[in-house]
């Protein structure tokens, strides 16, 4: 049904079946797996707006490791419950993960905890299973590959696995209009803090675009779209309409990038990654209909 939608062959990469209900704990598993015996003891720090926090909470909680989580305050209450049920200490604090983000970096500086940098290429490196299995399995040559891209993870690894697998592949990134600092960076160069990143889709919801990700996309990305508040819930009801599976925000952000760009994918292998469903279920309702 989608495939008609879209004019084109897409193959959908689902992530919302793991563990954590996306992408992210593939990076968290990967880099406690290497972290040594001190390193664990320490206990982990970091930001998130909620999967990367749950990839760390269940992480740390599988190898014996502490965790303390910032978030900003009005975070997605059921991610945040998601990351204290996988262990994790979780600390409200900020207007949006930015300043959160600076709130975890005070704490790592007093009391000397191991810092978890959303970008740390350890967890570039565990998310690029994603890329490695998307590639092997779907079942022929790919056109492209659309994501969306909150500081840059998910799309660095596609593209680093693309350039080793399939190199006549395009990775297509998109983010939200309300948030596009990445964009703004991949298209300029330059990394500036923006005003706001105020977007329903939390996974998207960065200030500002990181050097080490940032590179990576600058080289590899053929595209990064902009998709709107209401193209972002379109998106939400595309994915349940041919798909029967929730998509947060981040996930939908690549559903409407698609059928944005749907003339140009007209006859095209195109594969969607579907990168998580922890949409909050009145967000979900409200989109859906169901409540005002």
């Amino acid at each position: 049904m989608l495939s008609e939608e879209l004019g084109c062959t897409a193959i959908l990469k689902f992530e919302s079946h793991l563990p954590t209900c996306a992408f992210k704990i593939r990076g968290g598993i990967h880099l406690l797996a290497g972290l040594s015996h001190a390193e664990r003891r320490r206990g982990l720090v970091t930001a998130t707006r909620g999967n990367h926090g749950q990839s760390i909470a269940l992480a740390s909680t599988l190898h014996g490791a502490s965790s303390t989580i910032f978030v900003p305050r009005g975070n997605n209450p059921e991610k945040n419950t998601a990351m204290r049920a996988f262990g994790a200490r979780v600390v409200e604090v900020g207007r949006d993960f930015d300043e959160a983000r600076a709130e975890a970096e005070r704490l790592v500086e007093a009391e000397g905890k191991l810092y978890v940098p959303i970008t740390e290429p350890r967890l570039v490196l565990g998310v690029g299973s994603l890329a490695l299995e998307l590639f092997e399995q779907a079942g022929g040559p790919l056109d492209a590959v659309i994501c969306g891209i909150g500081v840059g993870t998910l799309a660095s690894s596609l593209i680093i696995v693309r350039d080793e697998l399939s190199p006549s592949t395009e990775v297509v990134g998109v983010q939200a209009a309300r948030a596009p600092a990445v964009h703004d960076a991949w298209k300029t160069g330059t990394i500036e803090m923006s005003a706001s990143a105020d977007t329903m889709a939390d996974g998207l919801a960065s200030r500002t675009a990181f050097p080490n990700t940032l590179s990576i996309l600058r080289r590899g990305l053929a595209d990064c779209v902009l998709v709107s508040e209401s193209e972002i819930e379109d998106g939400v009801r595309r994915a349940m309409r041919t798909t029967h599976t929730v998509a947060e925000g981040a996930a939908a952000a690549a559903y409407a990038a698609a059928w944005k760009l749907r003339d140009g994918l007209r006859g095209k292998r195109v594969a969607i990654v579907h990168s998580g469903a922890n949409l909050a279920s009145a967000d979900l309702a409200r989109i859906l209909g169901g409540s005002r």
